[in-house]
C-alpha cells in the first residue's frame, strides 16, 4: 500500500450489479463489483482515481490485471504478468498486492505459481512496475534466499522507496518457529532491490501460510503486519515499524491468539484523519486499532458475536470516521458474506452492521473512503 493513499482489496464476482448504495443509518456505503469475475483484487486511491489490480483465471495458476476506476466505470484492463499463468490465488494470501510510488508509478507484487519461472524449489516473489505508456515491465523475482515463502505484500512512498514483505524460514532452518518476516527494499523506484533482510525478531517465528500487510504512510514510516508462531501455539498479530527506511524495526504484539494451526489470515492498513489504523483477525473475530504509537491503541472488535469472521479491510475519512469490512463464513475453497460497520471519530459504532451475500471463494473485501468522505466497499 502506498503513502497518501487509502488502500483497499477488491473482490471479484460477476458484474450482475456493478454498483449499488446501501444506507447505514444516516451514512451510505457504496458496494461495487470488480470486473471479469476477478479474484483477490487490491486497489489504491489517489487524486486521479482508483487503481486496481486483480487475479483472473484458474486459482492455482492465473494472471494479474491492472485497471482504473473512474466515474463508476472500469477502464480496459492491462495484463501485468508477462509469463501466462504465473500468479496464484489459492489460499487468499498469495494474490497481487498494489502500491503507488513516486509520480504515481504503479508497483505490483505477487507470489508465483507453479508455472512461474523459478530458481530451485522455492516459489518466486514476483514484482512488476508500470511504464509511462500504461503497460508493465516484465516481472522479476526479488526473493533471493533459498526455501519456501508465503504471504507477500508491497508498499511504496513518494520518495522512490519500494518495500516487498513476505515470511519464510531462515536459511538452513526448518519449521514455523524458524520463520521470519523479510523485506526486500528498493531506493530507486523499483529499478533494483537489495537482498531481502530479516525484519522480525527470531524468537517470534511466523505462521506458515498467513498473509502479511505492508504500508508506508505520508511521513515515509514503514509498517508491516504478520502473524507469529511463538512457541508454536502463540499466533499473535505482530506489528513491525521502521522510521529509517527499513534499516531497523521495532516489534509489538497487537493481540495473541492461542491456536496450534495456521488460520490463513490477512491484514489491512489505512491512513486518514486521526492517524494510521490496522486491522486483523483473532479467535474468529476481526479487530482494528491505531498502530502509529497513539495513546489509545486498544483493539476494537466488530460488533456482535458471530464467529468465522475473516479477511478485514479498513478505511478512514477526513472526519475521523472509520469503516471496517470483513467476511463471514469463508473457508478453504468456500465463499461467504460481506459484512461492514461504521465507527465515529470516538470509535463508537454508527448504526447497524451491514451485510451482503456473494463474496467468491479465494477472495477478499475492500473498503475505501471517497473524496467526499463517504465510503465504498469492493467485493
Amino acid at each position: 500500500m502506498s503513502a497518501a493513499a487509502c488502500v483497499l482489496a477488491l473482490l471479484p464476482s460477476s458484474l450482475t450489479r456493478s454498483h449499488q448504495a446501501i444506507a447505514a443509518s444516516e451514512h451510505e456505503v457504496a458496494l461495487l463489483r470488480v470486473p471479469d469475475s476477478g479474484l483477490q483484487p487490491r486497489a489504491v486511491i489517489d487524486s486521479t482515481g482508483v487503481h486496481v489490480v486483480y487475479f483472473n483465471g484458474e486459482p492455482s495458476h492465473g494472471d494479474v490485471f491492472y485497471t482504473r476506476l473512474s466515474n463508476g466505470r472500469f477502464a480496459p484492463a492491462v495484463r501485468v504478468n508477462t509469463q501466462a499463468g504465473s500468479a496464484i490465488a489459492t489460499g487468499n494470501v498469495r494474490g497481487p498486492s498494489l502500491a503507488l510510488g513516486r509520480d504515481g508509478r504503479v508497483h505490483v507484487a505477487w507470489m508465483g505459481s507453479d508455472m512461474a519461472p523459478r530458481t530451485g524449489d522455492a516459489a518466486p516473489m514476483l514484482y512488476a512496475r508500470s511504464r509511462a505508456d500504461g503497460t508493465f515491465e516484465p516481472e522479476r523475482n526479488v526473493h533471493q534466499n533459498p526455501g519456501p515463502i508465503d504471504g507477500g505484500s508491497i508498499g511504496a512512498d513518494r520518495g522512490g522507496h519500494v518495500y516487498i514483505a513476505w515470511h519464510s524460514e531462515s536459511p538452513g532452518s526448518r519449521g514455523e518457529s524458524n520463520r521470519r518476516a523479510w523485506v526486500a527494499h528498493s531506493n530507486d523506484d523499483g529499478t533494483t532491490f537489495a537482498h531481502e533482510a530479516a525484519a522480525s525478531p527470531p524468537e517470534a517465528g511466523a505462521c506458515g501460510c498467513c498473509g502479511t500487510g505492508t504500508f508506508v504512510d505520508t511521513r515515509a514510516t514503514l509498517y508491516v503486519l504478520f502473524r507469529s508462531a511463538r512457541e508454536t501455539s502463540h499466533r499473535e498479530a505482530v506489528l513491525l515499524t521502521s522510521s529509517d527506511r527499513g534499516a531497523t524495526y521495532t516489534s509489538r504484539s497487537l493481540q495473541d491468539w492461542q491456536i496450534s494451526a495456521c488460520p490463513m489470515s490477512t491484514f489491512a492498513f489505512a491512513e486518514g484523519d486521526g492517524g494510521i489504523v490496522g486491522a486483523w483477525e483473532s479467535t474468529g473475530q476481526v479487530y482494528w486499532a491505531r498502530v502509529d504509537g497513539a495513546h489509545d491503541d486498544r483493539p476494537i472488535a466488530a460488533p456482535g458475536s458471530i464467529s468465522g469472521r475473516k479477511h478485514p479491510s479498513i478505511a478512514r475519512n477526513a472526519r475521523g470516521e472509520t469503516l471496517l469490512a470483513w467476511t463471514e463464513g469463508m473457508g478453504w475453497s468456500r465463499g461467504g458474506t460481506l459484512a461492514w460497520q461504521l465507527f465515529d471519530r470516538t470509535n463508537a459504532p454508527i448504526g447497524e452492521t451491514g451485510r451482503a451475500e456473494g463474496v467468491p471463494a479465494w477472495s477478499l473485501v475492500a473498503a475505501f473512503a471517497k473524496p467526499d468522505g463517504t465510503f465504498a466497499i469492493v467485493y
